[in-house]
């Protein structure tokens, strides 16, 4: 039975979920599936990739193919790497402290570039909010200015109407 680690999709239309699962490859996309080994989600920035490495190597070990898309998700959780180490561990290249060794490292600065990339987007978040205060503050003071000079033009109206009127009568008396 030729098994593939591939995308099942959820969700709403519009707003994707897959599951990441080991399937038949002769099976219906969102059909039977063997095992799920993961989630992703694509509507967040950075996406959202759940996955259990373990038993991800250990599809990859008994010989299931992973599709593109797939393969770029396990690559990006470390499955691939992890599946690359053990086999150089078989071989006897390396031992297991060695592989497991190399696979935190790794971890460790997978997991600082995606806290880099979400600080990032924060910081420009918080830019861009600070920027649309800043251009509504100066709308704002425009209007307050605008109504502050509608209204002296008509207190000075209204005085020149009064002194008008305090004119006129002093003339009929």
């Amino acid at each position: 039975m030729p098994v593939k680690i591939r995308l099942q999709r959820h969700g709403r239309k519009g707003k994707p979920f897959y599951w990441i699962v080991a399937a038949d490859s002769r099976s219906k996309r969102d059909g039977k599936l063997l095992e799920k080994i993961g989630t992703y989600n694509p509507n967040t920035n950075p996406a959202l990739v759940e996955l259990n490495v373990d038993a991800a190597v250990k599809w990859l070990q008994n010989g299931a193919q992973p599709t593109d898309t797939a393969r770029t998700l396990l690559s990006y959780k470390g499955a691939m790497l992890k599946n690359h180490l053990a086999g150089g561990v078989r071989k006897g290249a390396l031992t297991q402290e060695q592989a497991d060794e190399k696979f935190a490292v790794w971890l460790e600065e997978k997991s600082g570039k995606i806290s880099g990339k979400s600080d990032k987007l924060a910081e420009s978040a918080a830019k861009e909010k600070a920027a649309k205060l800043a251009k509504e503050k100066e709308v704002n003071d425009a209007r307050v200015k605008a109504a502050e000079d509608v209204i002296a033009e008509a207190k000075a109206e209204e005085e020149k109407a009064a002194a008008e009127a305090a004119a006129a009568s002093t003339e009929e008396e």
